[in-house]
């Protein structure tokens, strides 16, 4: 007679330490999708990137700057105080509230965590200031001047699902 060995269990509770980044760039871009979907907007223009990531836009800041990888300095430089929502090891998110408009500042340690993010948040389609190690989403009305004052670029970010107007 052979003995039967029963189920090896898993003691293991959560993400493991490798799909950590991950489950928080998802976290985090299920926190912007009412602030994408609301702030989005449709130019007409989508990216021919195939579903990538397609900078629409590459010259520098009138200052000649780029701003700096935090919540707090990024906020500062489009004139608001920042109410931090998120802050993981992976990425910081603050909330911006103006007269102008709503928008979420979002950074990140390394630059493979915003890459990882933007990944994510591609599902949401939108436009997108991004610099090194940071994103803000923003209406598109006001991109180009959140650009001026922070550098970066703006990436339009195609959606899944059909475009409007052509199904």
């Amino acid at each position: 007679m052979s003995q039967q060995q029963p189920p090896v269990r898993s003691t293991r509770r959560g993400p493991s330490r490798a799909h950590r980044p991950r489950a928080v760039a998802a976290a985090g871009a299920l926190v912007l999708l009412p602030l994408v979907t609301a702030c989005g907007g449709d130019d007409g223009d989508r990216g021919t990137g195939g579903g990538k990531a397609a900078p629409s836009v590459t010259a520098a800041p009138a200052a000649g700057v780029v701003a700096p990888a935090k919540v707090e300095v990024i906020a500062g430089l489009t004139g608001c105080k920042a109410k931090i929502r998120i802050d993981a090891d992976e990425l910081r998110q603050g909330l911006c509230r103006t007269k102008k408009a709503d928008y979420v500042i979002t950074t990140f340690p390394e630059e493979r965590f915003k890459e990882t993010w933007l990944e994510e948040a591609r599902v949401y389609g939108g436009k997108y200031l991004v610099g090194p190690r940071w994103v803000v989403s923003v209406k598109p009305a006001l991109m180009e001047s959140f650009r001026a004052k922070l550098g970066g670029t703006i990436r339009e970010l195609r959606g899944i699902g059909p475009e409007p107007g052509k199904q």
